[in-house]
């Protein structure tokens, strides 16, 4: 008789009455087939592990470390050097033995996705109350999870082992071996085109977490803008990007409707697009909408994020906690890059425009005072008020801070997708999409395409910053390389510490054919051996990771990156 073990969890996720429904099974116990896959209620319970164990902090410190720690934004904090494995990715000395390099929770999860779309139409012959319609909204929501999960592996690894048949018994063959980046990305891609219509459009107010919480048209369709940005199909991530602004800004426009007239400026769009605005009426104190994204989270902007709920009792999000920090050390193992901490008040600007971008205090906290050590403020502390006191020219600036959650009882959600990450997508795309004369001169197209890039940036500058003139200037910015760094760098900005950074300068070095950008962005951190980092970096194969050893020694199809040589001394053996 075939067995096979499902770790059931309390999903985080699900409101707390509802919770208990999904634990009717034999949890932490091997579940025999034929005790099983035979009412929706069981069908349910794998997918609510699927979103339990995307939660745990094995895998969220990897979507961490694959997508951020390599970045310039951030370095060693408390005790990191009692770190090897991570201490070593800030010096970029990265082997075959580095504990990041695992990837076997995302195959987990994969797997219980691929065992659910095996099952489920199964269990639809069974249980009359599973509709059709039930079945199709479970098997877009299994797939999307699981090609969410592929693309972070395509994204750190390149090449990958690619499956979407389970793993049900023993005598199945394992070792795959690992397909292209663009094989497995076309994909993707086309399953999740396959079933974007299946997948829920919009849950019930009465279970309000499922909306952000769970997998949705909307998250699909961002998930598709990123693809295609990685594909460089530019239109295509203009065409589903626009689905997410379109759903999102008809969605409060039906909140604004029912206003009757009664708006605040506050409550008003920001240059026809539905972002929260970040300050009050008075223009002098901003931290609204760092503090209902990231504080109290499943906001309005909100897209998909992994919900942790304001429960002491329930799975804290450990891996914010232990490297962003916590009430009790902070920083954690991470911190800021100096060159981030001082940019404004050096009035270095490398970074941020100017001293009156609310992000820059809102996303870092100093520490004990200090103009060069800050903690990252973003989801570990669970609010932000920044006064800003103007003065003809003189400015003074009063951070009020939340205090960071307990050691064990961080409840930040962690966001995958919010609208101002699907907009910059856009953004990025419109700008590739212009062809610039041998002169450099542009055609009428290719003005409008840069000039709807920069509204979406001016859109989000304007609403985190508390200048009197809140508009860019459009002339700055008049040429394709100008607007590819304005993009670029607002999706530093907006997007710190939330694991996109790294990603980010990998695509523009896909793109390019050269890591020259990312190199100057790294350096900017000034890490030791910086000649040697920049000398390893220079190989396109060593933005990815390598396999870690104990994934050599079983698969025996897996050929180490070449960045990495045969991996650390050469000290692992394959088994067949």
């Amino acid at each position: 008789m075939k067995k096979i073990v499902f770790f059931i969890l309390c999903p985080l996720l699900f409101s707390l009455s509802a919770c208990s429904e999904f634990l009717e099974i034999e949890p932490l116990e091997t579940i025999v087939l034929d005790k099983f896959w035979n009412e929706e209620a069981d069908v349910e319970n794998v997918v609510a592990e699927c979103y339990s164990s995307m939660q745990s902090q094995a895998v969220i410190e990897r979507m961490m470390a694959w997508g951020e720690f390599r970045s310039d934004n951030v370095v060693g904090g408390t005790n990191a050097e009692n770190n090897k494995d991570l201490s070593n990715i800030f010096k970029e000395n990265i082997n075959a033995s580095n504990s990041f390099a695992k990837w076997g929770d995302f195959y987990s999860v994969i797997n219980n996705c691929n065992t659910i779309i095996y099952y489920a139409p199964q269990v639809r012959q069974k249980d009359p109350n599973y509709t059709e319609r039930d079945l199709n909204v479970t098997i877009a929501e299994a797939s999307a999870i699981r090609d969410l999960m592929y693309f972070y592996l395509i994204r750190s690894f390149e090449k990958v082992p690619y499956t979407t048949t389970p793993f049900l018994d023993d005598n199945q063959k394992m070792d795959l071996a690992p397909l292209p980046f663009d094989a497995v990305l076309d994909s993707l891609i086309t399953d999740l085109e396959k079933v974007q219509d299946k997948a829920v459009k919009t849950y019930s107010s009465t279970k309000p977490y499922y909306q952000h919480g769970r997998i949705t048209q909307d998250a699909i369709h961002a998930m598709l803008a990123d693809m295609y940005l990685w594909k460089q199909d530019y239109r295509n991530a203009v065409r589903y990007a626009d689905m997410v602004i379109k759903s999102k800004t008809d969605d409060y426009q039906s909140v604004l409707d029912k206003m009757a007239g009664m708006v605040s400026t506050t409550d008003q769009m920001i240059d026809g697009f539905p972002l929260i605005s970040d300050g009050n009426v008075t223009g002098r104190s901003y931290g609204t909408a760092a503090t209902d994204i990231f504080g109290q989270g499943n906001s309005r902007e909100s897209i998909f994020e992994l919900i942790y709920m304001n429960n002491d009792q329930m799975l804290a999000n450990g891996a914010v906690s232990t490297y962003y920090g916590n009430a009790t050390t902070y920083p954690g193992l991470v911190k800021p890059a100096e060159f981030l901490v001082t940019d404004v008040n050096d009035e270095q600007y490398s970074v941020f425009l100017n001293k009156y971008d609310a992000r820059f205090y809102e996303n870092m906290q100093p520490v004990n005072g200090s103009r060069s050590n800050a903690g990252i403020a973003k989801y570990c502390c669970q609010s932000a008020q920044i006064g800003f006191n103007k003065v003809g020219d003189n400015v003074t600036v009063n951070p009020v801070y939340g205090s960071p959650y307990a050691e064990s009882t961080c409840h930040a959600n962690w966001i995958l997708y919010r609208l101002t990450d699907v907009m910059l997508m856009k953004a990025e795309a419109l700008v590739e999409m212009v062809t610039e004369s041998a002169d450099g001169t542009l055609s009428e197209q290719n003005d409008t395409l840069l000039g709807e890039a920069f509204k979406i940036v001016n859109a989000i500058q304007k609403r985190c910053s508390a200048a009197d003139e809140k508009d860019l200037k459009r002339a700055d910015y008049n040429s394709k390389a100008l607007m590819q760094q304005l993009v670029l760098d607002e999706r530093q900005r907006e997007l710190m510490f939330e694991g996109k950074r790294w990603y980010d300068l990998v695509r523009r070095a896909r793109r390019d054919g050269s890591t020259a950008t990312l190199i100057g962005a790294v350096s900017k951190k000034g890490s030791s051996g910086g000649t040697a980092i920049s000398s390893k970096l220079s190989r396109m194969e060593a933005l990815y990771w390598p396999y870690h050893n104990d994934e050599m020694k079983v698969n025996g199809n897996l050929v180490q990156n070449p960045a990495f040589g045969s991996g650390e001394e050469s000290s692992y053996e394959k088994t067949n």
